[in-house]
């Protein structure tokens, strides 16, 4: 359960590219105050729930403001009793530059247990884990804090065809995920029908994943640049992660 809702997260992140040189627009696309709500279901049957605030913050970080973005996700009351996750995400990031200098995991997943404390020095390209010191890249980002730098990106001009890639830390390590952009679609979900920009993540197989399964994400083409839908194929049939809730949006 917690790799299928970091996959939706990382998916969701990856529009970013350096190679492509994709710069911010001049407004954020979001604001706190901001809450989305999600559902993850198996088939029909809803197996979790998602949740995502943007808060103020009165906190600094080498004597910067920033936003503090939180992430929660737990199964659904129908599955509880068979394996119970109770997660929480905190990232706090700049509020200009939208870059992470703190991040905090709180995993809790039927008996397994983990607190992970993250440090970014982004101005040296250095990350502090648990586990120890980590070399970076230009910008490395969390999942959550990933997810809010790329909903900013100015995307006009992102041809159909295009990769991108973006560092993230998880679990101990600095990876990378790579994304195609697929070109725009109308998708229906239960809070309304959203014009959307289509993407391709990569995925890699094993456990969850088969070798040819398939992972697309559609966020709306507006200023507030919400993920309403994500849906990849397992081994057993497929996955779908849904909005179902949007308040405090900006535009």
């Amino acid at each position: 359960m917690r790799k299928l809702l970091f996959l939706f997260a990382l998916c969701t992140f990856s529009q970013v590219t350096y190679s492509q040189q994709l710069e911010n627009r001049k407004e954020q696309a979001f604001k706190p105050g901001e809450e989305l709500k999600y559902r993850l279901r198996y088939g029909f049957i809803t197996a979790a729930e998602a949740t995502l605030n943007v808060l103020d913050s009165d906190v600094k970080f080498e004597n910067k403001s920033v936003f503090h973005l939180v992430a929660q996700g737990k199964t659904a009351a129908s599955f509880n009793l068979f394996y119970k996750v109770r997660n929480r995400y905190d990232s706090y990031i700049d509020r200009t530059e939208l870059i992470p200098y703190f991040y905090t995991e709180n995993i809790r997943e039927a008996n397994y247990r983990r607190n992970d404390r993250v440090r970014f020095y982004q101005d040296q390209n250095k990350v502090v884990g648990n586990k120890g010191t980590f070399a970076g890249k230009d910008k490395t980002f969390d999942l959550v804090s990933a997810f809010y730098f790329a909903r900013s990106l100015d995307l006009n001009n992102v041809r159909i065809g295009t990769r991108f890639t973006i560092p993230y830390f998880l679990d101990d390590e600095v990876s990378e995920l790579q994304i195609t952009y697929m070109g725009r679609e109308q998708v229906k979900t239960s809070i309304g029908t959203f014009n959307c920009l289509k993407f391709n993540p990569s995925i890699k197989p094993g456990r969850i994943f088969r070798k040819d399964s398939k992972l697309y994400l559609w966020i709306t083409d507006d200023g507030n640049r919400i993920p309403v839908k994500a849906q990849v194929e397992i081994l057993v049939g497929s996955v779908t992660l849904e909005i179902t809730s949007a308040k405090g949006l900006k535009y």
